[in-house]
């Protein structure tokens, strides 16, 4: 698909579907629901606008990608192809119209009596609307959304439906399903847990479980089948691998959640895998680099499950949970989380450059959790002060790792590390064929947007 039928494609989606709530809106609630709508779109679609032009011809002009021509209609805002701007005007169409269509029923802010005492149906849609919000974790979104987006896009150095698609699903439906069912099934230790209720997880009442499970459900499957059928047997596996580890880590039955050592491992799994499934997709070949990259974070997932296993010991003895951190100790628990960092750091300094950059990366980690080595059963409670700093360290982490991407993405630097194998816009060859031609080889066909 070319880059203008990709852009037109999402504005029409996002039109349509703003035009739908918001006539959807209007007649439930009259027309002064809508009041201020038009505005509140517009300042928000100009300030996006805006942001987008300026940093796409900061980055255009950087050298960190460029577009096909041939995938493009050939008119820009400065070096800002026109279509780069198909993204915040769909975003400003969409959000605030479903805002509005989830907004409180009378329109003035103030919930609508249901019956005795009751809300109105707007009110109550919103309340369940955020359960499930707050269940999905959005804090911890961009931890599954960004290796698979990573790991495709510098593989492919394009950005095509797959990608589009692969993004969004990573990003809010798999995340649905993989805390909503966990919320669902540990209903009963919830209870007794003080951190629920907030940015670590929503506390569902049982009558929201048949629909969270309903919503993950329908929420997943578009997205699977897509996904699934862009790509071969390789990428069949890792999305089975992916879904597998998501479910099995609550459900009844096999509930890996509960088996201590396979809990890490399968939490570490939630985070790898959608790097794993974008790097299927995009026909990446095994190395020895590579596997050194995925064995680092997967150490790294190992640590952060473990150390936050920590905090919840006295409640899950309570429960009758099983876990790492229950069974060997805080202690021994959170000093195999400094040595599982520490590892990871390791296993950076032996990639090309500029991964040895990243090792640097698990310092931060480290010395957030450094106090605790001493940690009791009794004072494990105290460790979530840095597990809620742990929340936050992703976020830096992730920008520190995006600027090593964008420097690993630089025609200098590449040319550096792979003379004479680049093709004539800087993109690795493969195979010893240009990049169009392992495209082709891998199902991509032509029309994808490619940046390099």
């Amino acid at each position: 698909m070319s880059y203008p039928a990709l852009a037109t494609l999402g504005i029409g989606i996002a039109a349509a579907g703003a035009a739908a709530l918001l006539a959807w809106t209007r007649a439930r609630r009259g027309p002064g629901a809508l009041r201020g709508a038009a505005a509140g779109i517009l300042v928000a679609a100009l300030a996006l606008i805006l942001l987008t032009a300026v940093f796409d011809n900061v980055m255009i002009g950087a050298g960190l990608f460029h577009y096909a021509p041939e995938n493009l209609l050939g008119w820009s805002v400065g070096l800002a192809p026109l279509e780069d701007f198909s993204y915040p005007i769909a975003g400003a169409l969409l959000l605030p119209a479903l805002w509005l269509a989830l907004a409180r029923e009378d329109g003035h802010g103030t919930d609508v009596p249901g019956g005795a005492g009751g809300l109105g149906a707007g009110a109550e849609r919103r309340r369940v609307f955020r359960q499930f919000v707050l269940s999905s974790r959005p804090v911890s979104w961009i931890n599954t959304a960004f290796p698979f987006g990573a790991a495709y896009l510098l593989t492919t150095h394009e950005i095509d439906a797959v990608f589009v698609v692969g993004v969004l699903y990573f990003l809010i439906p798999y995340n649905l399903a993989m805390y909503g069912i966990n919320d669902v099934f540990d209903y009963a230790s919830d209870l007794e847990n003080a951190r629920k209720g907030g940015i670590e997880g929503a506390l569902l009442t049982p009558r929201l479980h048949r629909p969270m499970l309903w919503t993950a459900l329908v929420t997943n499957v578009p997205f699977l089948v897509f996904l699934a059928a862009a790509g071969g047997p390789p990428a069949w596996l890792a999305l089975s691998v992916s879904v597998f580890a998501l479910a099995a880590y609550s459900v009844p039955g096999l509930r890996f959640k509960e088996r201590p050592f396979l809990d890490s491992v399968t939490s570490s799994t939630h985070f790898v895998s959608p790097a794993v499934v974008g790097l299927a997709l995009a026909g990446a070949e095994p190395s020895l680099p590579l596997t050194l990259v995925l064995g680092a974070f997967f150490l790294w997932g190992m640590a952060a499950h473990a150390f936050g296993a920590v905090q919840d010991i006295i409640p899950d003895r309570a429960a009758g949970i099983a876990s790492i951190a229950t069974v060997i100790g805080a202690r021994a628990t959170t000093r195999l989380a400094l040595a599982l960092w520490a590892l990871a750091g390791v296993a950076m300094l032996a990639t090309p450059w500029p991964g040895p950059l990243a090792a640097i990366l698990a310092v931060p980690y480290i010395v957030n959790c450094a106090p605790f080595w001493n940690v009791t059963d009794e004072t494990s409670e105290a460790t979530n002060r840095a597990w809620r700093r742990f929340i936050w360290l992703n976020y830096a982490s992730g920008f520190l790792a995006t600027l090593l991407l964008i420097l690993s993405w630089s025609p200098a630097v590449r040319a550096v590390l792979s003379p004479g194998q680049l093709d004539q816009h800087g993109v690795p060859l493969r195979r010893g064929l240009p990049a169009d031609d392992a495209r082709d080889r891998r199902g991509g066909g032509g029309g994808r947007l490619r940046r390099s």
